[in-house]
């Protein structure tokens, strides 16, 4: 029986369509780290990023910042808001933190899982909050990164006003409900509002100096975030 090449297209594409959503929001990707890890010492500053390829990318491109201390990188390359939201209890809640740093957005942003409105985006970055604060963890709201474009897109698009509107809304939501904002845009956006060419190697994503910068904002909101506990 002769079987057209359309017809093997077709099938080997609802195959690995069928394959990707059995698991969407990628469970199994820290599902041994997380079992491996436990559960945190009883005074232990155990600090959760959350987030996509750029938190994903941080402990490749610069793992000095993660080397000796109880922070866990929970990124996943490529991920959407929903995607994260849908994980956050097993790759956040679970591992008892005292923190979680939630840096998400951009993906959405360039449609990864489809078309997104800025009140969805903002939406789930929120009820990721919300369910860290219910479960008694600290919550710091990171700012998208200053994008021009995504090299990847070819419809067209400008991610310019809707990162800045965007981080407006979340920057006002973190102010408050009490979390902390750490803001990278302001220290990495160009003239052009996109990313400073010495951070980035692609536009989007952050080089070794990007992550350098990112680190030593990310050392101070911690720190400021963590000794609100010390106040209460």
């Amino acid at each position: 029986m002769k079987i057209s090449n359309s017809f093997l297209y077709f099938f080997c594409l609802s195959i690995s369509f069928n394959l990707y959503a059995q698991d969407w929001p990628d469970f199994n990707r820290y599902r041994q780290d997380n079992y491996q890890v436990g559960m945190p010492s009883e005074d232990e500053n155990r600090i959760v990023f959350m987030g996509n390829s750029i938190t994903e990318g941080w402990s490749v491109t610069y793992p000095e910042f993660f080397d000796g201390k109880p922070y866990i990188n929970r990124g996943i390359s490529g991920q959407t808001t929903p995607q994260m939201l849908v994980r956050f209890r097993a790759d956040v809640i679970d591992l008892r933190p005292k923190a979680v740093v939630i840096l998400a957005g951009t993906n959405d942003i360039a449609g990864n899982t489809g078309p997104s409105t800025v009140k969805m985006i903002a939406d789930n970055i929120f009820s990721m909050a919300e369910l860290a604060k219910e479960h008694n963890i600290l919550v710091i709201i990171s700012s998208v990164l200053p994008v021009y474009e995504y090299s990847w897109i070819e419809r067209e698009l400008d991610p310019v006003p809707i990162i800045s509107r965007l981080n407006a809304i979340i920057k006002n939501y973190a102010l408050k409900n009490g979390h902390t904002y750490l803001d990278y845009y302001s220290e990495m956006v160009d003239d052009r509002m996109g990313l400073m060419e010495q951070y980035t190697p692609d536009g989007v994503h952050a080089n070794k100096d990007g992550y350098k910068l990112m680190s030593t904002l990310a050392e101070k909101a911690i720190k400021e975030t963590l000794s609100k506990t010390n106040k209460q």
